[in-house]
């Protein structure tokens, strides 16, 4: 932390003492401008001057006084037309007239972040992707101001000098984590130094993420895959040894490779409805479901595990139809997944409750959703781990939950039930009180529905 203040200290320093130093130079050139426009004037002033101190009517040191103050006032006069033009090439309206340029016009087709600047830094032009990549962005500021990684703001200063494009790889923290790669090119033409300078942005933070993801998740998937296999093998290597004709033995260890080997299916079962989901995920359901329906099968299915488990199951359904667009055998899966997770994991001869509840919509002419709670009255879960328990692999009590027959992947299914069904999982619990998981589906009107499927398979 007291690097990173360190750090963001001295790339402040930095930026003042390079907007000093072109204030400095703006300076000097608006104070040359103005002698050089009125060169002729002094000249004439100080031939006045040097005549009356040669015929005597003047003293040395009174007229080198007044020569100097009439440069004084030169200087101090209002700006003059080439006033005007040395201050206009520092003015952001300046940098408005030259977004209108060619060059403005192929940065603001390009699909990336694209920003185009003055030779001195200051902000010409971006484009859209650009803006929504920095809210701050706007024309005329400096580009210090958005990016303030040392390396890149030493290739933008140093970008005529260079002449060529320089690529910088830099991190931010906040307001949010994220990885650039930026790159600067001087678009200079013929050794021109003064050319505008292209600067190019590539947001790889959910490439990233994305690939930390692929990574974890073969992690995960070979470490479950691993520790079944690995008990199976030890068991088979004991019974072809040692206890070869061990009757107790193998009485003892093929209960347990039996229960090892469903472990196995139920994971790879597991990941394959997850990577046939993840295929579908773009292609939303078309055939018409009554949730009444999906709980009734739900409820037939999951009485016998209710009972096995010794846990009361109460099912209440819609007091109408609830007719949703989906996949009658994902919706089932849903409340399979979730029922069972609430027996695993509830209070041992507890009570799994499944409401269903109509929202209606605030707006007459919306459609209101379905909701259909899955509450359980166990010890609860913790806040921390809510946002992630729809993760692959993720677990409250990883020893328990794989005690208990669970692979991590069930809520992950879930999700990605739902989201190719445009719905929603609500997840609500404290510990102690037990836990709610809401899954919000958006309604259909029957009728109406039911004519445009009608077309729609005709055609």
């Amino acid at each position: 932390m007291t690097d990173q203040v360190e750090h963001d200290g001295r790339v402040l320093r930095q930026g003042r003492t390079w907007r000093a130093r072109q204030a400095a130079k703006r300076g000097v050139h608006a104070l040359t401008a103005k002698l050089w426009s009125s060169f002729w004037l002094i000249v004439i002033f100080a031939v006045i001057m040097a005549s009356l101190v040669a015929l005597g009517d003047l003293s040395v040191g009174l007229g080198l006084a007044s020569f100097v103050g009439f440069v004084a006032a030169v200087l101090l006069l209002p700006l003059q037309e080439t006033d005007q033009d040395e201050a206009a090439a520092f003015a952001p309206s300046k940098a408005v007239n030259r977004s209108r340029s060619p060059m403005s016009t192929v940065v603001g087709a390009l699909p990336d972040p694209a920003i185009l600047l003055s030779p001195t830094g200051q902000v010409v032009f971006f484009n859209a992707p650009a803006k929504s990549l920095f809210a701050s962005l706007r024309e005329g500021s400096h580009v210090s101001s958005l990016i303030r990684a040392p390396k890149f703001l030493d290739a933008v200063s140093g970008a005529s000098r260079i002449g060529r494009a320089v690529s910088v790889v830099y991190a931010e923290r906040v307001p949010v984590d994220r990885r650039l790669e930026v790159t600067v090119a001087p678009l200079a033409c013929g050794g021109d130094v003064d050319g505008d300078i292209l600067v190019l942005l590539r947001d790889f933070t959910e490439g990233e993420r994305i690939n930390k993801m692929r990574t974890d998740f073969i992690a995960n998937a070979s470490h479950e895959m691993r520790t079944p296999l690995a008990s199976l093998r030890g068991f088979i290597e004991t019974l072809q040894s040692t206890a070869k004709e061990d009757e107790a033995a193998r009485e003892q260890f093929l209960p347990i490779m039996a229960e090892q080997a469903s472990r196995m299916t139920r994971l790879i079962d597991a990941l394959l409805s997850l990577s046939r989901l993840e295929m579908n995920a773009h292609v939303p359901p078309s055939d018409l479901v009554d949730l009444n329906d999906v709980l009734g099968h739900a409820r037939d299915t999951l009485e016998p595990l209710a009972a096995d488990s010794h846990t009361t199951l109460e099912v209440e359904c819609f007091a109408r139809q609830a007719i949703v667009r989906g996949d009658r055998d994902e919706l089932v899966q849903v409340l399979q997944n979730l029922v069972q997770n609430a027996m695993k994991y509830g209070r041992p001869d507890g009570t799994v409750r499944i409401e269903a509840k109509h929202i209606p919509s605030l707006n007459k002419q919306a459609r209101g959703r379905f909701a259909i709670s899955v509450v359980d009255d166990g010890p609860g879960i913790p806040a921390e781990h809510l946002p992630r328990l729809t993760e692959r692999f993720y677990r409250v009590d990883v020893d328990s939950s794989r005690e208990k027959g669970g692979t991590g992947l069930g809520l992950a299914i879930v999700k990605h039930i739902l989201s190719r069904h445009r719905g929603d999982l609500a997840i609500a619990s404290n510990p102690g009180q037990g836990s709610t998981f809401t899954v919000m589906l958006n309604e259909t009107q029957p009728a109406g529905d039911k004519a445009a499927l009608s077309t729609t398979r005709k055609g």
